[in-house]
Formats: structure tokens, C-alpha cells, sequence
């Protein structure tokens, strides 16, 4: 199934995507968040689907598109994750996950207009798979346990400003990923049994011409092991995102120029769907 949630935002309903249509889900749940994914909510869904009780959204082509989960309590990033990647960083692959923090209040719609903060000189672009936490996973067995506490997956650009991330950031990179705008996800929540996570094509495109092209099968640690790895250490609770990290091909490589106001960032992954933002300059 592939679940969103669309309107203005702060007013974001409940919907299911199917075919050309979007399904009405307010009768099931006010909203896709931690109460909706841990309270069996899915599964809810499923039940009135079947049973031919869920409406049609009315106006539907008209609405935005907002972030498909709502308050993720933490969204925790994957750093260095593909090896040619690293390798454009100037770091060797990881022996164990890079973790790092982008605050909730980075949260996007897909299609939303991102503004460069006071200052930015370099921002970037990082197209990723990103996690959505289904049940609370602390202290898992092992990463065979993993995919019973995924809701499901969603296309994610980890946007970035490398100066304030890697500059004047004191050894963290939280200040050059937390921005308001930095999080655009979405446009879809999709259920792990309509997507294979271990080999998606990801790209990426600036005002129409290619930057990154990569599947999920190259990366260093896979989904199942980044579960099992993150609940070794925190608690991922349900509405929690984890982004799995990019491959080669961003600014910060070189190759590329970094963003600027006018450009549009296009990010996409098979099965996920498509993102489409614009840099904008001023303050959200």
C-alpha cells in the first residue's frame, strides 16, 4: 500500500494512493503518526480497503503533497554509506554505521520550496532511502528481527549545508542538516511488500540534469542491519525515520556546483516516487 498524507500545511489528511485515486482515510485515523503506526493502523487500512469502505478524496490532483509521516519523534541519518560515496568525501567505507541527527522540524513535503538559510554557501543535495519505524525496536536479536518493526520506506533528500556541517560544526554535522525545508520526504509511505529495499535504483537531478544514479544494493550496511545496529544503542520508536544514507555524485564531491536560488532539486526512487523542490532564498 502506499500511504499519504496531502492539504496545506499543518491541515495534512489522511490518504491511500490507489491507482489514479486518493482514498479518504479520516475515518480510520486523524493522521499517519507514531499513534496511527503503533496501534495497528496498517492493518486497519488493509481491512477497509478490502471492504470497499474507504471514499474518494475530492480535488484530489489540486492538493500538496505534505511529508507521508507526521511528528517523527527523531529522524537519525546514516552517514558514508556507500563506499564510491565515502570515497568522494575523502573517507574510507565505514567499519561500523555513521550515525547522525537532522531535526524534526526539517520535515518537508516533497514538492515544497526550500530556503537557503541566512549565510549558506554550500548547499547540497543527498537523494536517500529512508525507514519509517512500524514497532518500537530496542535491543533486537538479531537483523532477522529488523523488518517485523518497519512500517514501511519513503524517498527522502537529506539536504545539506556543508560549511555549517563540516566547518564551523565542532566535530557534529547536525548544524548543516536541520534547517527548516532540510527534510523533504515523500511523496508516499510504502509497505515493505509492494517494494524489494535491496536493489532500488535512487537518482538525483539539478534543473534537469543528472547528478546521482546508484541502487540501494550498493550500500555498506543494508536495511536489516541498520535496524538491528540502531537498537544496540537507542530505542526507535514507531513514526521514526531512519535515512540510510546517498551515493557518490553530490556537491560535495566537486564535480558539481553547490545549490542556488532558482535551482530545482528532483530526487526519485523506483517505487517511491519523485520529489520536486525548489531553492528559494529567505527564512521559512
Amino acid at each position: 500500500m502506499k500511504l499519504a498524507r496531502v492539504g496545506p500545511r499543518g491541515a495534512e489528511r489522511p490518504v491511500l494512493v490507489a491507482d489514479d485515486a486518493l482514498l479518504d482515510l479520516t475515518g480510520i485515523t486523524p493522521d499517519i503518526d507514531p499513534d496511527f503506526l503503533s496501534g495497528n493502523g496498517i492493518d486497519a487500512v488493509s481491512e477497509a480497503l478490502r471492504a470497499g469502505l474507504l471514499p474518494a478524496l475530492p480535488g484530489a490532483a489540486d492538493r500538496r503533497w505534505g511529508a507521508p509521516v507526521a511528528r517523527p519523534g527523531a529522524i537519525v541519518c546514516i552517514g558514508m554509506n556507500y563506499a564510491a560515496h565515502a570515497a568522494e568525501s575523502g573517507a574510507e567505507p565505514p567499519e561500523h554505521p555513521v550515525v547522525f541527527f537532522k531535526s524534526p522540524s526539517a520535515l518537508a513535503g516533497p514538492d515544497d520550496d526550500v530556503p537557503i538559510p541566512p549565510g549558506a554557501t554550500k548547499l547540497d543535495w543527498e537523494v536517500e532511502l529512508g525507514i519509517v519505524i512500524g514497532r518500537r525496536a530496542h535491543l533486537l536479536d538479531s537483523p532477522a528481527d529488523s523488518m517485523a518493526h518497519v512500517a514501511g520506506f519513503v524517498l527522502a533528500d537529506d539536504l545539506s549545508e556543508r560549511a555549517l556541517q563540516l566547518e564551523v560544526s565542532g566535530g557534529q554535522w547536525g548544524k548543516g542538516k536541520s534547517a527548516p525545508g532540510f527534510g523533504p520526504l515523500g511523496p508516499w509511505l510504502v509497505t515493505p511488500d509492494e517494494i524489494d529495499h535491496r536493489d532500488l535504483r535512487l537518482c538525483s537531478r539539478v534543473n534537469g540534469e543528472p547528478r546521482q544514479d546508484s541502487s540501494t544494493k550498493d550500500m555498506v550496511f543494508g536495511v536489516e542491519y541498520l535496524v538491528h545496529d540502531l537498537s544496540r544503542y537507542l530505542a526507535l520508536e514507531p513514526g521514526d525515520v531512519v535515512l540510510t544514507g546517498t551515493p557518490e555524485g553530490v556537491a560535495l564531491s566537486g564535480r558539481h556546483p553547490y545549490l542556488a536560488p532558482g535551482d530545482v532539486v528532483e530526487v526519485e526512487i523506483d517505487g517511491l516516487g519523485t520529489a520536486r523542490h525548489t531553492i528559494v532564498g529567505g527564512v521559512a
